[in-house]
């Protein structure tokens, strides 16, 4: 089986909402080796969020803004496989674009191999192009490379039909259908993306990663949060 796990940049800063709280991520890294450990092949991408807003900013320009996003991506990326590493896997990082020495160029067969050899592939950088998000590169990246299902792992538990922040009448779905997602605008990952598993038939999995052992449980059957059939 293979997996792409988005981890939103949100997640990764914890309780700090900014940057990274290290216990969270080692959490996740020893939940993503017992995944590793069993067989199953992990992708990973991360947001930037933790990092970079900058389309709130009206002073910058949205390709720069993009741009800065994309190299959050990064920073993040290389920071959970070094965290991943000391847990004792083997990772290598991905991007569409040049970064010298600090990552590799993506392609579908480098990947792959990185597969067979049993690490986990990060892919960084987004699509390499403004004017898509990071939810477009996880799907775009999850066809690719041919992954059974997309895991994305948020600070709520699942999908809602409205905001639960903003209305605590709201109903989470323990399954709906990505045509459902796309005429509610439910905004599991954005429109384009939403397209684009629709398109391509990628199912996603929505749950809750700050719940206790949530990775693994949710590839084990213990799956609390909601499924985005395809």
């Amino acid at each position: 089986m293979r997996i792409l796990l988005k981890l939103s940049g949100e997640a990764l800063a914890g309780p700090n909402k900014t940057g990274f709280d290290e216990a969270t991520v080692r959490k996740v890294a020893l939940q993503v080796k017992q995944l590793v450990d069993d067989g199953i092949e992990v992708g990973i991408v991360t947001g930037g969020g933790n990092f970079w807003r900058g389309r709130s900013s009206e002073n910058i320009d949205r390709t720069k803004a993009d741009q800065i996003g994309m190299l959050a991506t990064i920073m993040n990326c290389i920071y959970v496989s070094e965290i991943f590493r000391s847990v004792g896997m083997m990772t290598n990082v991905l991007t569409p674009f040049e970064c010298g020495s600090f990552t590799k160029l993506f392609s579908k067969d480098r990947a792959n191999k990185y597969f067979a050899h049993g690490q986990v592939v990060f892919f960084a950088g987004g699509t390499g192009h403004p004017y898509f998000s990071t939810d477009t590169g996880v799907v775009l990246r999850a066809i690719e490379v041919e992954a059974d299902v997309i895991l994305l792992a948020k600070s709520i538990d699942g999908v809602y039909d409205s905001d639960p922040a903003k209305n605590p009448a709201a109903v989470k779905y323990d399954e709906v259908t990505i045509d459902e997602v796309i005429a509610k605008n439910l905004q599991v990952v954005d429109m384009t993306a939403s397209i684009l598993a629709r398109d391509n038939h990628m199912p996603m999995w929505v749950f809750g990663l700050n719940e206790e052992n949530s990775i693994v449980n949710t590839l084990k059957g213990e799956f609390h949060g909601t499924k985005v059939t395809v």
